[in-house]
């Protein structure tokens, strides 16, 4: 079997204190759930064409892989844990590809030193869970890990009950993380920590002129991505900072969910009690987490007080630039190009329709593209103020239907295709990937998932599965 990954691991030649290196552990019997061929052709791999479910559970390395699980620290709900890592994940290597470099991880492939007691392994629900939500936000145009493919491992996984295991193959710009500069931040290792430094600049912001500049472009990176979750209404659920990709990715998908109804205090992790990462917190959180960044690198400048400052300001300035950002996007949500601080109102006002009228978010948007008049019924006011405001605009039906997608992976239709799965059947799951591809598209075919869920079927709380 000759599976052709042109591994070219550069992680893999820091100094050995960044990482561990370790085979996947055996599994009874690998069987291949999906595959995205589509991915594997970007990444320019060549694969065999049997055999694929022993490769992506690990079983057979291909030519080149050097599996390693990273160490890293973080803050998780505010609490500084100095020891995280990649408790149940292998980095194989990454590739060199036209469109850039990546890494290729395995989830659920088995202990590392990083695992803190637990088991290493993955169950099959946040396996399918994370292979469909970033494969959708891939297809709604936002930063993204992907995921290359699933297998089912025949083993049993104890965790409230005896569930079956399976492992994820995931592809990143990397597995860098603000948690990761922590880890040496806090260990006083400085000699690291410019390492570090020095590799994520080449790695993933060559470009950037000083240590400020590089902060300044992750903090972009950041402000741009957390807007793009709220304009389609995603939350995020841990958003720690070992959770924090410097790449500007979305990256571990927990206790992920997409609103249904609209309310901006709405949280689905079953552990976040205190609403720390709901849906309208996120905003606040990234600053904050940024500022965690910021506080990591400050042992490379040392008391240099011209880069504190800079350091400062930078945080400083990023509520307005979200508030700029995310005006923009929502703008366009409602059809405006050019939005202006003006249409704040305009915009609030729609958003707080929504929350007082129970109604879907998704839905909602799509709404006033298709049946605009309804909202003239249900509050005259505040149509009247945005078919005026819109009256200028060229398109602004074409502009809302750039940027309010038709179909979300939404949150009981996930749970449905990962039961379904438990009972073996795939086909729920096969479906909802082929359907998100085309999100921003009517397809009747797929009317159904347009729904918004009855009280029966709504997901009120997502779990993290580890």
């Amino acid at each position: 079997m000759n599976a052709q990954f042109p591994f070219d691991n550069t992680y893999a030649n820091l100094p050995s204190h960044f990482f561990y290196k370790q085979k996947p552990a055996p599994v009874t019997k690998a069987e291949l759930i999906a595959f995205n061929s589509n991915l594997a052709e970007e990444l320019e791999i060549k694969l065999p064409n049997s055999g694929l479910e022993l490769i992506f559970a690990g079983q057979i390395l291909p030519e080149g892989a050097d599996p390693l699980a990273q160490a890293y620290a973080g803050h998780q709900f505010g609490y500084y844990n100095p020891k995280l890592g990649d408790g149940r994940a292998l980095l194989l290597g990454e590739l060199d590809t036209k469109s850039g470099r990546y890494d290729i991880q395995l989830k659920g492939s088995g202990t590392t030193p990083y695992s803190r007691n637990g088991d290493g392994l993955s169950w099959l629900g946040p396996v399918l869970r994370e292979y469909i939500v970033s494969e959708a936000m891939h297809h709604l145009g936002i930063s993204t890990t992907r995921s290359l493919a699933a297998v089912g491992t025949g083993d049993k996984v104890l965790r409230e009950t005896v569930l079956p295991g399976a492992i994820l193959t995931r592809v990143a710009k990397s597995h860098i993380r603000v948690g990761t500069f922590q880890y040496f931040a806090h260990n006083g290792d400085i000699e690291a920590l410019e390492t570090l430094y020095k590799y994520t600049k080449k790695r993933h912001y060559d470009d950037a002129k000083s240590i400020t500049d590089f902060l300044s472009r992750v903090i972009n990176a950041q402000c741009d991505l957390v807007t793009n979750w709220l304009s389609i209404g995603f939350i995020h659920g841990v958003m720690n900072t070992d959770n924090c990709s410097i790449a500007g990715e979305t990256i571990d998908y927990g206790p992920c969910a997409f609103l249904d109804k609209y309310s901006a205090s709405k949280v689905f992790s079953s552990i976040d009690t205190h609403g720390r990462y709901a849906y309208s917190a996120q905003a606040d959180v990234i600053v904050w987490n940024m500022a965690q960044l910021a506080n990591a690198l400050l042992p490379i400048v040392k008391n240099n007080i011209e880069v504190l400052n800079e350091f400062n300001e930078l945080i400083q300035k990023m509520p307005s630039q979200i508030r700029s950002l995310w005006l923009k996007k929502f703008g366009k949500k409602i059809g405006i190009t050019k939005s202006t601080s003006e249409d704040l109102k305009l915009i609030s006002g729609f958003l707080n329709g929504l929350a007082s009228r129970n109604e879907d978010f998704t839905i909602s948007f799509r709404k006033l593209i298709e049946e605009p008049e309804y909202f003239k019924s249900v509050d005259a006011d505040w149509y009247n103020a945005w078919e005026s405001r819109t009256s200028d605009e060229p398109d602004p039906f074409s502009v809302m239907a750039s940027v309010n997608p038709n179909l979300i992976p939404r949150n009981h239709q996930i749970e449905f295709a990962i039961s379904s799965a438990l009972n073996s059947n795939f086909e729920p799951f096969h479906r909802l990937n082929v359907a998100l591809k085309l999100p921003y598209e009517k397809n009747s075919k797929f009317s159904d998932l347009e729904l918004s869920p009855t009280d029966k079927e709504e997901v009120v709380k997502t779990f993290c599965g580890t």
